[in-house]
């Protein structure tokens, strides 16, 4: 195989494993958007607004709140752990292969001649 074609492969066994295992890793707690928009409210053990004033008040769920890769996890699948890794999974492999689609649909076309002439 290529040197190119290894590294592909490479960065493709990176990407699985940070987005499989690692991704179990990443901090739970709010981002700053989330953290922000609940200034003024106050907040009770699950998150939820139990007074006060704040824009997360008008908060509304997403309309694909209840796909199957919702939350980064995957709904069915009770083990948070292995819900989120095989999201991650999924995620990686379904951006790779969009890549890869659009890099083999968007490469110049070359004539037999031309294949031939970058061999020699």
């Amino acid at each position: 195989m290529k040197k190119t074609t290894w590294f592909i492969l490479g960065g493709l066994l990176v990407a699985l494993l940070l987005a499989g295992v690692v991704s179990n890793f990443a901090s739970g707690s709010p981002d700053g958007l989330d953290s922000a928009s609940t200034k003024g409210c106050t907040v009770d053990e699950n998150d939820e607004i139990t007074g006060g004033s704040c824009m997360a008040q008008n908060a509304k769920d997403s309309e694909t709140a209840d796909s199957p890769f919702a939350d980064y996890g995957i709904s069915g699948i009770d083990n948070a752990y292995v819900s989120t890794g095989l999201a991650g999974v999924a995620g990686v492999l379904l951006t790779f292969a969009i890549g890869g689609g659009l890099f083999w649909l968007a490469r110049g076309r070359r004539s037999p001649a031309e294949a031939g002439e970058r061999k020699g």
